[in-house]
């Protein structure tokens, strides 16, 4: 192997080990911005004792599952009891590797790109890795042969299925319009206006609005997020999938929740608000024009700043809607989202085609 290959696999390491890090810190520090959020929402304290403002929080509740009572009860499926936490978490951290949060910056004289990998086909990787998710559920369900927690895996799995064909269905009007199905790509397809609407971004929710709004009820239904988390309601199946476990397990689950949030915000960023772009192209050019460093900051900053607002989204909603019933979770799904989908699909393509032929014809 020679230097230049020993220097990009060195730096594809680095790479990977930052982003993972900052993904578990990011899901570490999202789980207290929710405490501390939802109790600013019904007016009383979060956790604020451990550290400023309660910063060290995380690590506290880190230290506190990991030296918890393991308790693996007699009844369950021990392989797949303990094969479940992993099968939910794995898929959550490696769905971010191919988005991308910036341009790319010289280092050691090779230009990395700020993303993992950047496939030809990243948006059917991110539905297909985000696919394997449920089976975790499902199978921690499963395996605690609990009546609740079976029921709740099961709940998972049937939404999973609903609410996976609606968000495939409503990416299909973007990859239709930017003509790519790399993520990469489509952002940079975003950095462009409107050709019938001057000073206008190319933006995924200003050229898709249905299939915009489409994907980000379908990803909360995906997360197993409120108003759709019928898969752990309380008062209904005590706890759902996730009854049984306790200690680093529980845990497990947990951050698989909270990172699946966080990347479905960055996905809703890339492929319908610009990913790390400003809404103004000279803007971007101009960012561009920096300096390396400089500008991959920028990005990052600006990236940062949109994927932060739909994590937000994600605990607004949760404090301030309901549960759906259960079965009105399948009605949206099969009744409401599915159709709208396709008829998206159906109005885009007509669109294109009455395009196409006037540019014929003239």
């Amino acid at each position: 192997m020679t230097n230049a290959q020993l220097i990009y696999w060195g730096l594809t390491l680095v790479k990977v080990l930052l982003v993972f890090m900052v993904i578990l810190t990011a899901v570490a520090y999202y789980g207290l911005a929710e405490r501390r959020f939802s109790a600013f929402m019904q007016d009383r304290l979060g956790p604020n004792r451990c550290g400023p403002q309660g910063l060290i929080q995380p690590l506290a509740d880190g230290i506190k599952f990991f030296f918890k009572e393991d308790v693996i009860p007699n009844h369950v499926d021990k392989t797949l009891y303990i094969l479940a936490p992993v099968l939910t978490v794995v898929p959550a951290f490696v769905t971010f590797a191919v988005v991308p949060f910036g341009t790319s910056v010289k280092v050691l004289g090779n230009d990395m790109q700020l993303q993992i990998a950047d496939f030809n086909i990243g948006i059917l990787y991110i539905l297909g890795i985000v696919s394997l998710g449920v089976y975790g559920v499902a199978i921690g369900g499963w395996a605690s042969r609990n009546k609740y927690s079976l029921m709740g895996g099961l709940r998972a799995s049937a939404q999973m299925i609903s609410y996976e064909l609606a968000m495939g269905l409503s990416i299909i009007g973007v990859l239709m319009v930017y003509e790519t199905l790399s993520l990469r790509g489509m952002v940079e397809a975003q950095n462009a206006y409107i050709s019938w609407a001057p000073f206008i971004p190319k933006w995924g929710f200003i050229v898709q609005p249905l299939g915009c709004i489409i994907f980000i009820i379908a990803a909360f239904a995906e997360t197993n997020r409120v108003p759709f988390d019928v898969p752990e309601a309380e008062a209904e199946i005590v706890a759902g999938y996730h009854l049984e476990y306790s200690s680093m397990k529980f845990a497990l689950f947990m951050m698989g929740e909270y990172s699946n949030m966080v990347t479905s915000a960055a996905v809703m960023t890339t492929l319908f608000f610009g990913g790390y772009l400003f809404p103004c192209v000279w803007v971007n050019n101009w960012i561009m024009s920096q300096h390396g460093a400089v500008a991959a900051l920028m990005f990052i900053g600006i990236f940062t700043v949109k994927a932060g607002f739909f994590a937000f989204l994600f605990i607004w909603v949760r404090w301030t809607l309901p549960r759906f019933r259960y079965d009105r979770v399948m009605q949206i799904g099969w009744r409401v989202l599915l159709p709208l989908a396709l008829l998206n699909i159906v109005l885009t393509g007509l669109y294109y085609l009455i395009k196409w032929s006037l540019v014929m014809k003239g």
